[in-house]
Parts: C-alpha cells; structure tokens; sequence
C-alpha cells in the first residue's frame, strides 16, 4: 500500500459541479482531494481487503441472529423494548438489505483490523462507487496511470442489480413499477447527494424513485393498518431513509413503527449492526479471530485503563464522541452529540501513516458481497466527517 503522488485532472471541480458533486470542498477546506492516490496490488485487494469483508458480514449476519433470539443481547445493546418485535419481524421475514461499509485500519502488512461497521446509515458511496471510478478513467486517458492499471470497484453496478432485486420483490407485492420512496433530512447537503446517487441507480434498476425529506412524512391513519404518506398524500409503502433507527424511533411517529406495513431500506434489523455494542459480541464470540480488535463493554470511569484503548459510544457517527489513548499515552478525543450513550472499550490500533496524514479503508458490502473501497485520510487519529477522500488504484 503506498501513497502515490499524481497531477490533478484539469477542471475537474467544474466537473464535480456539473455532476452534482458540490461537497467536494467543506467551509474552504478540501473533501475530495486527487493529488495523490493509494495504490494497492490485486493480491492487497483479493486477500486482505476483500476475502476478510465477505467472511467479516457473514459473522455479522449470524450475530443478528443471535440478538434477534435473546431479549437479554437486545437490551444490553441499549435498543428500546418497543423495536424488539419490528426487528425481529424484519429479521424472521427475510427483508432484505442494500448496503454497509467496513472501516479497516490496513497498511498492506498483515490482516486487516475492523474498526467498526457502518451498516444503516453509511455515506460516500457516490465519491466510492461514481466520483473515483471517473478520476480513474480519466487519469487513464491522460496517461497518468498505466492503461492496465485498475481499481476495486464495483459498486455502481452491484448497487442498480441489488435495487433491481429489491424491485421484483415490490413488484410481487402489487406495485408496478414498483416505487421505492428515497428520504434524507433536510439542510444536509452531503446526505442530500447521497440519496440522489441511490435515487439515480434505483431508475436505472427500473424503480420509480420519488423524493421525499424525512421532515415532511406524514402518517395517514384512515387505512387498514395506517402508512406513512409524502406530501402529495401518496402511500409510502417502501422507504430508504438516510436516518438511523435509533433516531427513527425516538422521533413523534416512532411508536407507529410497529404498526406500519413498509418496507425499510435498511430494514430494522441493521439497527443490530448499526449499534457498536456488536463490536464486543463479536469478539465474544470470535476471540482471536485476525481480523478483530479486542472489544469491551465500557463498565469503567476510565482512571484506570491501561494506555492502549479507543472508546466509543453505541451510537456516534463520523468519529464524534470518541476518545482514545495511543500506547505511548497520546490522548485524543473528538466532541459531539452523543454523551448520553453506553460506550465500548476497544483495543487501539494505529491507522498507517503516510506523512501527517492517517489512512482508514471503507470496504463497502452491497446485496453480500464484497465490491470496492473508499479511502479517507486524517491529519488527526479519529476519521471525522471532515476527513478528505483520496482515490485509489490497483497496479
């Protein structure tokens, strides 16, 4: 794995503009950035990235499971009594799943380290899947990289069939074309492009793909079972919503989740994985596996810990609220909204670093398999939502 530096591709934020990519640059500083790119070797790819992704997800979807059969396993990780039985439905029901992502800490020796998942609400998948797909076709053309040179990547495509797939199975049900209702609140433009990338796969999947801001779904009771409805007062009857669960069921309409009869992307049962308490069971039940960290739950004050350790609350997104102690006694910590969570304690493990700056690998999972990676570096040891995105290239 090396951090390889390139010339930047001419205009290409008139590009990003033009193809909707406007978070390219964040309050003045740079998000994207193509000055350098990661370059890997196929057998990288093949062994350490990929193989571990697709073992690491069938030991996620095992661990539902287990959850979804004790009531004690639900409660410790914090999830509300009143989700119990939606999650276990979406479970037992076999609903389907489109995506998550894997954050690895991967320098190109040795196994991957799983950091933690992000398995509900998981963004940069158009930078992922679209935006760096382009920069390498491009900086081909312009003979900045070998004509063989290539890239593991291919969301896009297992996205528009994943979609396709869950298109059929609206179909059965009486829509036609079936209509898949994408949501994401408002005044976010990051998440906005998100939804926009997925509405835009969902049309070529054949879907209608209607937008809708989760701020504006209204509850229409004066049916059967009651539904959630969008602004025209059309049914929502299947829903990607860019918004986590445990927020979903704290909001007003929370306690009608149970009642409803929608079709969730993602289904209730990622709530499971969504939750970093899955992070110590998965240890639990795996120790020593190679690719897992040690992980705890928290039960300390702190004053005690050997140096050496991360902390991370159940529910934290985009590296807030976590704090960690490198070996060597460096303190770091990153402020935010989640103060009132359970934490985990998990071993520290140092991201590569290339320069100033730390590297962290997203290892995307779509419709089960292992498709493409997104990498995202940091002057800092926590990624934050701030942290750039940098391409990458197998050659």
């Amino acid at each position: 794995m090396l951090r390889v530096a390139i010339t930047e591709r001419p205009q290409w934020r008139e590009l990003a503009h033009q193809l909707g990519f406007h978070f390219h640059t964040i309050e003045g500083e740079p998000y994207w950035t193509e000055d350098a790119y990661y370059q890997f070797t196929l057998a990288q790819i093949e062994h350490d990235i990929e193989d571990p992704t697709e073992a690491l997800h069938e030991m996620c979807m095992d661990a539902v499971d287990r959850v979804c059969q004790s009531d004690a396993l639900l409660h410790q990780l914090n999830i509300p009594e009143q989700m119990w039985g939606v999650i276990r439905a979406s479970w037992h029901d076999g609903q389907p799943h489109l995506y998550g992502r894997m954050d690895f800490a991967y320098s190109g020796n040795g196994p991957a380290k799983l950091l933690e998942l992000n398995y509900d609400t998981p963004t940069s998948i158009y930078e992922a899947g679209f935006f760096q797909w382009l920069w390498l076709e491009q900086v081909i053309e312009q003979r900045l990289l070998p004509a063989h040179a290539d890239q593991f990547n291919s969301i896009q495509e297992r996205m528009i069939a994943a979609l396709a797939h869950i298109g059929q199975r609206l179909e059965r049900n009486g829509s036609a074309p079936p209509a898949l209702h994408f949501a994401s609140i408002k005044a976010h433009e990051e998440d906005r492009a998100t939804v926009a990338y997925l509405q835009d796969c969902a049309l070529q999947a054949g879907l209608n793909a209607p937008f809708i801001h989760i701020e504006d779904i209204g509850y229409q009771p004066n049916t059967d079972h009651g539904c959630f409805v969008d602004l025209e007062n059309r049914p929502i009857r299947a829903l990607f919503k860019l918004y986590p669960w445990e927020e979903m069921s704290d909001d007003l309409f929370g306690e009608l989740l149970p009642m409803m009869q929608t079709h969730w992307f993602e289904p209730p049962w990622k709530a499971i994985l969504s939750n970093k308490g899955i992070l110590p069971l998965l240890w639990q039940w795996h120790e020593g596996h190679p690719n897992l960290l040690p992980a705890y739950f928290d039960t300390s004050d702190g004053t005690s810990l050997t140096p050496g350790w991360v902390r991370k609350p159940f529910f934290s997104r985009e590296g807030s609220n976590i704090e960690l102690m490198t070996t060597s006694g460096q303190y770091e910590a990153v402020d935010g909204p989640y103060t009132d969570n359970p934490r985990i304690l998990q071993a520290y493990h140092p991201l590569p670093r290339f320069g100033e700056r730390h590297a962290l690998i997203g290892s995307w999972v779509v419709g089960d398999k292992a498709c493409g990676i997104g990498i995202r570096e940091d002057v800092g040891k926590i990624t934050k939502d701030s942290s750039c995105f940098v391409p990458h290239a197998i050659v």
